[in-house]
C-alpha cells in the first residue's frame, strides 16, 4: 500500500488503519505508518501506557523514526511468519527501510527499531519522548551506568535506550538525534524496560542476532499451522495476530492491546479491553484448536482454573493476564482521548457483569 507526500509533524494521532502492531506475547505497541509509535504499555498489556499519543496529543509520549525530508512515497509490510514489521519510505535523495520488532522471550520488555540504507543517501530524525503513567509523569533522564545509552526512570519504571548514533537532549525533554543513513549503511535503537531499583539491562543487545532469533521463533510457531485452505496467508496473519495477544507467563488471552478506542467517532462508549474475557478467549482458543495449535488451549485452560478458583459463584465474566478480579474502572482525566473521544478509561466494571456466551459449547469444550 502506497502513501503520497511528506510526513509532516503531527499531534493527532493516525486513522485506526495506519498503525500496525508489534507484540512479544507480554506487551504491544502500536506503529503509524510514518514512523511514529504511540502506544506502549510496559512491562505487560495492561500497564499504565509510557507512551500514549495514541490516546491524546504527541506529547503524551511518542517515539519517531522518519527521514527529515519531504517523503515521495512508502510502502510496508510485515516479514512473512513473522511480527517483524518493514516500512520502507523514499525521499528525493534516496530509500530507506524501517524494521520494528519485539524480541519474545528476553528477560526484559525489549523494542528495537533499526533503519537500513537502500539507495542513495536519506536524512533522518528521531524522537523518543517518554511520558509514564499515560502521558502524565515526566522521567529523569541520565546517561546510563554503563555509558552506552540514555536512562529513563520514574516510580517503578526504568527505560534504556541504547543507540548506534548520538542521542541529545531536545526540546520539551525529549531524546533527539539527526542522522544521515546511506546506501548499506545500518543505525539500531533498543529500547529495554526493567524495573527502577534493579541495575541497567545488560549485556547491550546483538540486535542483528535478535532479530534472527524473532524471526526463527515466529516462523517455528506457524509452522505448526495445519490449516490447508486457499486462505493461508490470511489465516496465518490472523493467527500470528491472536498469538501476539496472548500472555505467555500465565497462557491469559486479552480481547486487545488498547483502552478507550471508541465504538463510534467522538463517541463515549471507549472500554478498557487489555483483559481477558472469558468467551472472547474460548472463541480465539477455537480458532487455535481448528489449526492444530493445543498447547495454547492447555495454557489458557490452566489459567482459567487458576483463575476462577475459590467459590463458584464468585465467578466472573473476565479477568486480569495473571488472573486478577479486581479490575475497577477509573478515568484519565487528563487525556483528551482519540481525536477527543472522552473518557478516557483504565480498567473495566464490566467484571462485575453477568454474560452469556455466544458459543458455551467452545468454552465447555476449553475446559
Amino acid at each position: 500500500m502506497l502513501h503520497h507526500g511528506s510526513y509532516p509533524r503531527r499531534t493527532l494521532p493516525l486513522a485506526i488503519g495506519e498503525y500496525a502492531l508489534l507484540g512479544d506475547c507480554h506487551t504491544a505497541a502500536l506503529v503509524g505508518r510514518d514512523g511514529t509509535l504511540d502506544w506502549l504499555c510496559l512491562p505487560r498489556f495492561d500497564s499504565p501506557a509510557c507512551m500514549a499519543a495514541l490516546l491524546g496529543t504527541s506529547e503524551h509520549g511518542h517515539w519517531s523514526l522518519c527521514p527529515d525530508e519531504p517523503v515521495l512515497s512508502s510502502h510496508r509490510q510485515y516479514r512473512d511468519d513473522t511480527l517483524v514489521l518493514e516500512t520502507t519510505f523514499v525521499t528525493a535523495g534516496g530509500e530507506v527501510t524501517l524494521v520494528d520488532y519485539m524480541p519474545v522471550e528476553q528477560e526484559h520488555r525489549t523494542l528495537i527499531r533499526q533503519i537500513k540504507g537502500v539507495k542513495g543517501r536519506v536524512r533522518m530524525r528521531f524522537t523518543l519522548l517518554l511520558r509514564f503513567d499515560y502521558g502524565l509523569t515526566v522521567p529523569w533522564v541520565t546517561s546510563s551506568h554503563d555509558g552506552q545509552g540514555l536512562r529513563a526512570i520514574a516510580g517503578p519504571d526504568q527505560v534504556v535506550v541504547r543507540s548506534t548514533v548520538p542521542l541529545h537532549d531536545g526540546p520539551h525533554r525529549t531524546i533527539e538525534a539527526f542522522f544521515e543513513v546511506r546506501e548499506g549503511q545500518t543505525e539500531s535503537f533498543v529500547l529495554l524496560h526493567a524495573a527502577s531499583h534493579c541495575p541497567v539491562p545488560t549485556p547491550p543487545v546483538d540486535v542483528e542476532a535478535t532479530l534472527a532469533q524473532t524471526e526463527a521463533w515466529w516462523r517455528a510457531w506457524c509452522a505448526q499451522c495445519t490449516y490447508r485452505g486457499p486462505w493461508r496467508e490470511a489465516v496465518m496473519r490472523s493467527l500470528i495476530v491472536l498469538k501476539a495477544l496472548t500472555y505467555a507467563p500465565t497462557g491469559g488471552i486479552v480481547a486487545a492491546p488498547t483502552t478507550s478506542l471508541p465504538e463510534d467517532p467522538g463517541g463515549t462508549r471507549n472500554w478498557d479491553y487489555r483483559y481477558c474475557w472469558l468467551r472472547d478467549a474460548s472463541l480465539t482458543l477455537a480458532a487455535f484448536i481448528s489449526c492444530g495449535y493445543s498447547s495454547e488451549a492447555q495454557a489458557w485452560r490452566d489459567w482459567l482454573h487458576r483463575s476462577i478458583a475459590g467459590e463458584a459463584r464468585q465467578m466472573q465474566i473476565m479477568y486480569g493476564v495473571c488472573g486478577e478480579r479486581n479490575l475497577q474502572e477509573w478515568s484519565v482525566g487528563y487525556l483528551p482521548g482519540y481525536h477527543g473521544a472522552r473518557p478516557v478509561r483504565v480498567g473495566n466494571a464490566a467484571s462485575d457483569q453477568v454474560e452469556g456466551s455466544k458459543n458455551p459449547l467452545v468454552l465447555r469444550a476449553a475446559l
